[in-house]
């Protein structure tokens, strides 16, 4: 498998070289040449195959000969190593909880395949590779688990401050080894194109290896088509597949669960579920595509105003607005109906949402009411600890913190603060070096 630039103005690459090179030269993002088709066989039959067995079903054909089949089933097996449960929230609506991982969140699974891919690819190449990454919010945490300790792999998160929560920020700045964060005083966009100017800057290219662990980088965002496999395969009626509502920020997740829909996956439609950043819900309204300046929110890792992998949305459909109107359905839903959300499913279900999995929750339930033969499903894409002051607030109970969190009370935030300025970034960048 072979991979080629969006913009179609650079070489294609290997899986190996576009995890290691992030980017490709021409800014573009890296796209597979060909979608591979999952044999009918396996999906008629997914209840008696493990999770490890289909992640590596799924994911070898991406990788191709750049990782032995024996290494790449040890990948998949560590980076799915904990429950991916599909809880029945009501009749309609179960819920998928994508953060029973090390970092409460399900960006776990992207960084845990990445960092072990480039541990690999690092055994085979002499010098460091300096992982650079922007979050939101969970993918820095999840970034710096997954790499803590990799050797020959130098971490560098930018993360807005005071726009991610507590104990996302315990989780991205107390690891200290290998991984470095920078908190920058500006927005998730303006972490963005810093990390994007990084790729493209000739000195840093010179005197650092760079590559990215955002969703923009293959392996980062291959892997999350396993979500959706995980919740097909505990999906009871098999003849009647699931709506599957996404909360979207930057697009990666809802992206590659249409990858895996296009390979073969049976889903019956797909809904991305914004906060007030709802570029894509516009454009699904209108046929036009523009982007925004982010606004804050409570679902703060979904406050992503330009959406890179939407790109890839696109080029999947081949560029065609009737097709992806077709297979995708967007809505806006505002932090008042977050809230009400949280509250109302808690008071009448008994189920705790975070804002993420709220914002989904809306959004699925506005569909299905226009749809009432459906059911659905929503990704829960974060532990509601991470957001303790909404959640308590709208459920009226105290939140557990799980025992794996616990330790990070303790630890002590250790951050570099930063202009949102690319001349900053690249100053402390080449001080590294």
């Amino acid at each position: 498998m072979n991979y080629y630039s969006l913009n179609k103005t650079a070489p294609n690459v290997s899986f190996r070289e576009a995890t290691i090179k992030g980017q490709a030269p021409d800014k573009g993002l890296y796209f597979p040449e060909t979608i591979p088709v999952i044999d009918p066989s396996v999906v008629k039959n997914m209840d008696g195959y493990s999770k490890e067995e289909l992640a590596f079903l799924i994911m070898e054909p991406y990788v191709g000969d750049t990782i032995d089949k024996k290494s790449l089933y040890r990948i998949v097996s560590e980076t799915i190593n904990f429950p991916f449960p599909l809880v029945k929230v009501n009749d309609h609506i179960s819920s998928l909880e994508l953060f029973h991982g090390p970092t409460l969140a399900f960006k776990d699974v992207g960084a845990r395949f990445m960092s072990r891919c480039l541990g690999y690819f690092s055994e085979q190449q002499k010098g460091k590779v300096t992982v650079l990454v922007a979050t939101s919010g969970d993918t820095g945490g999840a970034v710096a688990n997954g790499f803590l300790g990799v050797d020959g792999v130098e971490v560098v998160i930018l993360y807005p401050s005071g726009k991610v929560s507590p104990v996302q920020e315990l989780q991205l700045t107390t690891c200290g080894q290998n991984i470095k964060a920078l908190e920058v005083n500006g927005s998730f966009d303006d972490c963005q194109a810093m990390v994007k100017d990084a790729f493209m800057d000739a000195d840093l290219n010179k005197a650092l290896t760079l590559t990215s662990a955002n969703s923009i980088n293959v392996a980062r965002w291959l892997p999350q088509q396993l979500y959706y496999f995980f919740a097909y395969q505990q999906w009871q009626d098999k003849t009647h597949p699931p709506v599957i509502a996404v909360p979207s920020g930057n697009f990666g997740n809802i992206c590659a669960g249409l990858l895996a829909h296009v390979s073969g996956l049976p889903i019956e439609h797909f809904i991305a579920a914004c906060n007030v950043n709802d570029a894509v819900p516009q454009y699904l309204l209108s046929g036009s595509y523009q982007p925004k300046t982010a606004v804050p929110t409570i679902s703060n890792a979904m406050d992503v105003g330009s959406p890179s992998n939407f790109i890839r949305v696109m080029e999947l459909f081949g560029n065609n607005y009737e097709t992806i109107k077709d297979k995708i359905s967007g809505y806006t839903v505002s932090d008042e109906i977050t809230k009400q959300t949280i509250a109302d499913v808690y008071q009448q279900f008994g189920y705790t949402l975070d804002p993420h999995g709220a914002v989904a929750y809306d959004a699925l339930e506005q569909y299905l009411s226009a749809h009432h033969e459906l059911k659905g499903i929503i990704l829960e894409t974060a532990h509601p600890v991470k957001f303790p002051d909404i959640v308590e607030a709208m459920t009226g109970k105290k939140i557990e913190i799980p025992e794996s969190a616990q330790p990070l009370f303790s630890k002590e935030k250790k951050s570099v603060s930063m202009n949102a300025s690319f001349a900053s970034l690249k100053e402390w960048l080449l001080s590294q070096a």
